[in-house]
């Protein structure tokens, strides 16, 4: 069978892709680091609706950590195997690059870009032999554009983004699919700190994004018919 992981799949934009997942048929891995409750209430939400999910605890910057539990799975389910991954877990530290302290930039580029690696790096092989597989890297318009206050998230996200152009062509011929998923401004825990009625104002939409919203484009690059896109950086920014 062909399950799906969802790394930060608790909250937010992590929760709507792996309801959609789920509604798609795939049975869902989600992934959480210590917010059992949340992950809880995601699992239930699938369930609720006829869905199939578990969880998945472990922290995607610890590369020992990753590596464990994704092998324990693998090995427990020797005829499954995970063919949707979508690398979502990330965090935000934000400050201005002279104040920024050293733990802020290492813990930051820590779970988005090494969580990224790690994780994709320990489910690649069994897609690989399948010769069928969809990574899809949820990045930013930070990594695009840059964005003042946050050296250290848009350093890490253009890297995602370099992985996922490098990694698509290493893949193609195994029908392996990776592209990223840029999202804007998003109505999420994440950016509940941010001054909406400002930030609007500079948004051609007028307005944030859902996670819903970012979660039909995950669907739609994780199915089959997107089958001959790769390589990609899809921005869903209402046109910022």
């Amino acid at each position: 069978m062909k399950f799906a992981l969802v790394t930060g799949g608790s909250r937010g934009i992590g929760r709507a892709i792996c309801i959609k997942l789920a509604q798609m048929g795939y049975p869902v891995l989600i992934n959480y680091n210590h917010n059992k409750e949340a992950a809880d209430q995601t699992k239930t939400a699938i369930e609720t609706n006829g869905g199939k999910a578990h969880l998945l605890q472990f922290d995607v910057a610890n590369q020992s950590e990753t590596e464990q539990v994704l092998s324990a799975w693998i090995e427990n389910n020797p005829d499954d195997y995970i063919a949707i991954l979508v690398n979502n877990a990330g965090i935000r530290k934000d400050n201005l690059m002279f104040w920024m302290a050293d733990s802020d930039w290492q813990n930051v580029i820590d779970t988005n870009l090494n969580g990224t690696f790690f994780t994709t790096r320990a489910v690649l092989k069994y897609m690989l032999s399948k010769k069928f597989g969809r990574i899809i890297n949820i990045v930013s318009i930070s990594g695009i554009n840059g964005m003042t206050g946050q050296v250290n998230y848009s350093a890490a996200k253009a890297g995602i983004i370099g992985l996922t152009k490098s990694l698509a062509l290493e893949t193609a011929k195994k029908r392996i699919t990776v592209n990223a998923v840029a999202p804007g401004f998003i109505e999420t825990d994440m950016t509940k700190d941010l001054n909406q009625d400002v930030l609007k104002k500079t948004i051609p939409a007028e307005r944030f994004g859902k996670a819903e919203e970012v979660a039909e484009l995950v669907g739609f690059l994780a199915s089959d018919n997107a089958g001959y896109i790769t390589g990609q950086v899809v921005a869903i920014s209402g046109g910022l």
